[in-house]
């Protein structure tokens, strides 16, 4: 089992930065594939970004490949999301999602990661 924890969402003008972090908790934490997925009202939960348990490779989507940063710190159980040069179409419940798994199959597709957290509310004002 794992347990995430996210936090740091908040109200922030276009243009400007915010970092959300996830904590996680649970023994298969550390070989797991972490991500990040956004859910805004009326539309389906999409894919931000993901990260393997090394580090070493990240994955983006077009919406946010530039302009957001995924890392994580295994020592200390968490997964960070640096999000810049925010616009109001960033505007979501931003979710930390592990896999449970280093596979690296679907790591686009929300239906392969096995844990969820509670999500945190990123709002950007025009």
């Amino acid at each position: 089992q794992v347990q995430l924890v996210e936090s740091g969402g908040g109200l922030v003008q276009a243009g400007g930065s915010l970092r959300i972090s996830c904590a996680a908790s649970g023994r298969t934490y550390s070989n797991s594939v972490m991500g990040w997925f956004r859910q805004a009202p009326g539309k389906e939960r999409e894919f931000v970004a993901a990260i393997t348990w090394s580090g070493r490779t990240t994955w983006y989507s077009d919406y946010v490949k530039g302009r957001f940063s995924i890392t994580r710190d295994n020592a200390k159980n968490t997964l960070d999301l640096q999000m810049n040069s925010l616009k109001p179409e960033d505007t979501a419940v931003y979710y930390c999602a592990a896999r449970g798994t280093s596979s690296l199959s679907g790591i686009y597709d929300r239906g392969r990661y096995s844990y969820w957290g509670q999500g945190t509310q990123v709002t950007v004002s025009s």
